[in-house]
């Protein structure tokens, strides 16, 4: 695991967003498992999950509209598009959770990777991503 500090560049688009979720995600599974009681400085991980958050209120406020979402799908990708937007919406508030707290460990990272939020979340994203390579929902 890299210990340079995560780019500070927030995403713009919903695929950027997708795309800091995954790595923020990679990162926390291989943090959780160094077993650290605490952070360090250029560890990384305060400014990952800071990322993943910004990443989270873009997903929590995007648009079918803003994706080119009007072709196939209508109705079922709005509705599948409306659960995503819910499950970003709650996995923020665990990451603004974590965040909030002044020290950061492997088990409380670990903990946020095993909420079933953050979870739930994941596999909307993999299923979103793979509808829009394959047929731009």
């Amino acid at each position: 695991m890299s210990t340079t500090p995560a780019v500070a560049v927030v995403p713009k688009t919903l695929a950027e967003a997708i795309d800091v979720i995954e790595e923020a995600y990679e990162f926390m599974l291989a943090y959780a498992a160094q077993g650290r009681r605490h952070e360090e400085d250029g560890d990384g991980i305060r400014e990952r999950l800071m990322r993943a958050e910004a990443a989270l209120t873009i997903i929590a406020s995007a648009t079918m509209e803003g994706i080119g979402g009007g072709g196939r799908g209508g109705d079922t990708a709005s509705e599948f598009f409306e659960v995503l937007k819910q499950d970003a919406v709650r996995a923020r508030a665990a990451f603004r959770f974590v965040i909030a707290q002044t020290a950061l460990g492997s088990r409380i990272v670990d903990n946020l990777n095993a909420l079933t939020h953050v979870r739930t979340l994941l596999t909307d994203l993999f299923l979103l991503d793979e509808a829009l390579k394959i047929s731009g929902i």
